[in-house]
């Protein structure tokens, strides 16, 4: 479940170094040393101390720096969430900003508890990693092995769904336009229609990459056949208790509403730019009938509890190296093309910041995030109960590593098109391969969408550039001789993607 937070991520900056945090050193040939008897030891005792003092006013610089950043786009109202940085699992900021409720004007703390939305993703395959290793399943088994009812999808593996290769059609479209939408759906509500209607795979399983809910939804369920147990009894007994994530656990709100403390609800702009819960709001209460659908989301948690799963990823805490290995391995297509999604996380490596294992979430209300940077020991975790997406985080990034921020003018103005003039824009955009941002046109308002998630207006500035106002962003689109949009450049904080018109 993604939103056009997912711009934020793709496109990472790769043009900073790391950051130079030394300790104090002296020319080597009379570096300090214990056994140096030429240096006494109270100056020994100077130059360390001045060592740490340096480099704890360079961190301290980098952190008042990133809480600068975050308090002045809450001041703007372009964040209201939590935000937890650490260091070789050090907590180094730690901050709430905004409202858990906004009807009762309640201020989030570090213990809010937000809904993950694709965050949740990894904790369903790690799930499937761990009756693996229980030996309840294989990754190569075929999805049908557990859930019959789906035979027509007789060669989907369980691992094709894990690296999103499975080429499952989207659940969200098929409830809404097949399904029953005057009700709370689950599950068994979807692999029944999926039963049903028997719709085609929109490829070769495992010969592509195209990002699916679906597939996650049903590993669920797999995990549900294959432990005996419910999803949310098999995570909780197995990754939630044993890392005393106590604030962590499956909760669907409309099905099964219950009293949490501190829980932050998610909020987004209605037409009047006011902010409602998505329940209440035409363009968004598809949650309601979507609200027992788990895997694919459904995860609450706060920034301490991520963290304490962050850490156990370093360790076999829950499962082996090999198995971990795997997890932060993305699978060569039989084309040699190499993705970047390995059970449950995006992988890439930058020369900016190393190796980095990510993933954002996006539905109604949130907008979430957690990155690893393995390479460097460092973990990111945003939480967001306002869609204000993630156009900050090229600049936290360059701050936490001791760079300075790209400077983005971000001022536009709007003017105004005809039909006629908006048109020719329709189409599907390759973001990366098997992602695509449609295009749709309606009644003079052209809406950008990224699949199964609500629908955002792009707004004219020229003929042929738009903005966004959910997140700063920018679509400058390209046109042949023949005046067909071929492609966009997409802008944002200062880096620049192109993107090509698929059709």
């Amino acid at each position: 479940m993604k939103t056009l937070a997912k711009l934020a991520v793709t496109m990472l900056s790769r043009g900073a170094n790391h950051a130079q945090n030394r300790d104090f050193q002296t020319n080597s040939s009379v570096q300090p040393s214990l056994s140096n008897p030429r240096i006494p030891m109270k100056k020994i005792i100077f130059l360390s101390l001045l060592a740490f003092l340096m480099k704890a006013n360079a961190q301290d610089t980098r952190v008042q720096k990133i809480d600068s950043l975050f308090s002045v786009l809450a001041a703007k109202q372009e964040f209201n969430g939590n935000v937890l940085i650490a260091e070789k699992g050090n907590v180094i900021y730690r901050k709430s900003f905004g409202l858990r409720d906004e009807g009762q004007k309640l201020p989030l703390t570090d213990n809010s508890i937000f809904e993950l939305a694709s965050v949740s993703k990894q904790f369903t395959a790690m799930g499937i990693v761990l009756l693996e290793q229980k030996g309840k399943l294989e990754y190569d088994d075929a999805l049908s092995k557990y859930i019959p009812e789906l035979f027509f999808y007789k060669d989907v593996t369980i691992r094709q769904l894990l690296n999103h290769t499975g080429g499952l059609p989207d659940y969200m479209q098929l409830v809404g336009t097949k399904g029953d939408t005057t009700k709370i759906n689950t599950n068994k509500d979807i692999i029944a229609l999926f039963a049903k209607e028997k719709p085609q795979a929109l490829f070769t399983p495992g010969s592509k990459f195209e990002y699916s809910n679906t597939g996650y939804a049903l590993l669920a369920s797999v995990i549900e056949k294959a432990s005996g147990k419910t999803y949310a009894a098999f995570l909780a007994d197995n990754i939630f208790k044993p890392l005393k994530m106590e604030n962590t656990f499956v909760y669907n709100r409309r099905l099964a509403p219950r009293k949490i403390a501190d829980y932050a609800y998610g909020y987004v702009y209605d037409a009047s730019q006011k902010k409602v819960l998505p329940d209440n709001d035409p363009n968004n209460n598809y949650v309601v009938c979507l609200d027992g659908i788990v895997g694919d989301g459904a995860i609450n948690s706060t920034t301490t509890d991520l963290l304490k799963w962050d850490r156990a990823l370093y360790t076999e805490k829950l499962v082996s190296k090999k198995s971990l290995h795997l997890v932060f391995t993305p699978p060569v297509l039989p084309n040699d093309e190499k993705t970047s999604y390995g059970f449950g996380w995006m992988i890439a490596k930058f020369d900016d910041y190393g190796r980095i294992a990510n993933h954002s979430g996006g539905w109604p209300g949130y907008v979430t995030f957690i990155e690893r940077h393995t390479d460097n020991d460092k973990t990111i975790i945003v939480l967001q109960n306002n869609e204000n997406g993630l156009s900050f985080l090229n600049n936290l990034r360059r701050l936490l590593y001791g760079k300075a921020p790209v400077v983005v003018k971000d001022s536009h103005t709007e003017i105004t098109l005809t039909e006629a003039q908006l048109q020719p824009f329709v189409g599907e955009y390759e973001l990366e391969a098997g992602y695509n941002m449609a295009i749709t046109l309606d009644n003079a308002q052209l809406y950008s969408q990224l699949p199964g998630q609500q629908k955002f207006p792009i707004f004219p500035e020229t003929e042929n550039a738009f903005f966004l106002k959910v997140v700063k962003a920018q679509l400058v689109f390209e046109k042949d001789e023949q005046g067909s949009v071929t492609a966009a450049t997409l802008k944002q904080n200062g880096n620049e993607l192109k993107i090509k018109k698929m059709k």
